[in-house]
């Protein structure tokens, strides 16, 4: 793979270049690139990875037509300090390029920033909820019909459900027998989890531009002033409930052990994170969010943390055919520890609720 012949596809000027893999992502391959005639030139070249995102064009159509309109909200605000991306064009003016069975993209590099993979303080719970937040307040005013879903039923759980019974009728793998704990732990939330992808399919909450993998370590902070500076990896970003990106973000962020954590006595949940993330959220979104949604944002970390769960044994009970595994037990770990997290997050539903009521009055 000739790397220099794919950043000369880009308009980044002429000569050489230095560059280097970069980050820890799992999906798509990346590469910090710098020019050598001007060093303060910074760019991130990506493959994207298109077995996993396979509506490549409709991915980039909405990556644009959301950083374009980021950069224009923020100069609206004249907000020197909150950032997006941007997209460096092919010299064909495209999106992206096409190379022999690969895409690629340039973005610019977002300079004097730093991520953390996990939560260690209030403080990084609280940036995050800004970051997500203001994500969502910039994009308040956008068309959603002018986005694609380029992933369809990304959190749709009747989807979901209905591809695990699949799997549970067919039961290639000959595992259904070591999962009945968690095949059963499944069926009995089944009723909640629909009823609550009911109320976005029924239009009770509106249908917004949501992020879809908000893991804190999508947010960039200043590495200065340690302030949310830029939410990243847009790769997911379409039309979505709000309930979305609040809950999956609470489940990353407020659980004390690994997603895969093998130890589930170790799995709890951190109510300071939670409170401190819930409060810079709605810090941002208060003032824009309907009482139904506000009214659901708790529960939507139960609904989000399942559904992960129900992934994971469905792919186990399946023959782990879609997630990546490191023994033939790994993705059964996975929904046990999902399960056991969200069986955490509803020992503490009522006071999850508390928090959000608390401070959405306080913002509001």
């Amino acid at each position: 793979m000739d790397i220099e012949k794919i950043i000369s596809q880009f308009c980044v000027g002429e000569g050489k270049f230095f560059y280097k893999p970069f980050g820890s992502g799992h999906i798509n391959d990346t590469y910090a690139v710098r020019t050598k005639a001007r060093a303060q030139d910074a760019y991130l070249l990506q493959r994207i990875n298109h077995q996993v995102f396979q509506d490549v064009e409709g991915l980039m159509h909405n990556m644009h037509l959301v950083t374009e309109h980021l950069k224009e909200k923020l100069s609206l605000h004249n907000d020197q300090h909150f950032k997006t991306v941007t997209i460096i064009p092919t010299r064909q003016g495209a999106l992206y390029y096409q190379g022999e069975n690969s895409y690629w993209r340039m973005l610019t590099f977002i300079s004097n920033s730093l991520a953390y993979d996990v939560v260690t303080a209030d403080w990084q719970a609280f940036e995050a909820g800004v970051a997500f937040g203001k994500f969502q307040q910039l994009l308040q005013d956008m068309p959603v019909d002018s986005l694609k879903e380029t992933i369809p039923d990304f959190h749709n759980i009747a989807y979901r459900f209905d591809n695990f019974d699949k799997a549970l009728t067919r039961d290639v793998a000959k595992r259904k027998a070591t999962a009945l704990q968690q095949i059963q732990f499944a069926r009995d939330r089944k009723p909640a989890m629909l009823a609550m992808y009911a109320r976005v399919n029924n239009h009770e909450v509106p249908v917004r531009i949501t992020h879809n993998d908000t893991k804190v370590n999508n947010v960039l902070l200043d590495r200065h002033t340690q302030k949310a500076l830029c939410v990243i990896d847009l790769d997911t970003v379409m039309p979505g409930a709000v309930w979305y990106d609040f809950g999956d973000a609470v489940r990353t962020i407020v659980n004390t052990a690994a997603e895969d954590e093998k130890a589930l006595d170790k799995i709890a949940i951190n109510m300071a994170y939670y409170k401190a993330f819930t409060c810079g959220f709605l810090q941002q979104t208060a003032h824009m969010l309907t009482y139904a949604e506000i009214e659901g944002l708790a529960f939507s970390a139960q609904y989000m943390t399942f559904i992960m769960g129900l992934r994971f044994l469905t792919d186990y009970i399946a023959g782990d055919i879609y997630y990546k595994t490191k023994h033939p037990h790994h993705n059964l770990q996975r929904a046990s520890a999902q399960f056991t997290l969200l069986a955490k997050i509803e020992d503490h539903a009522k006071e999850m609720q508390q928090v959000v009521q608390q401070v959405y009055h306080q913002n509001y």
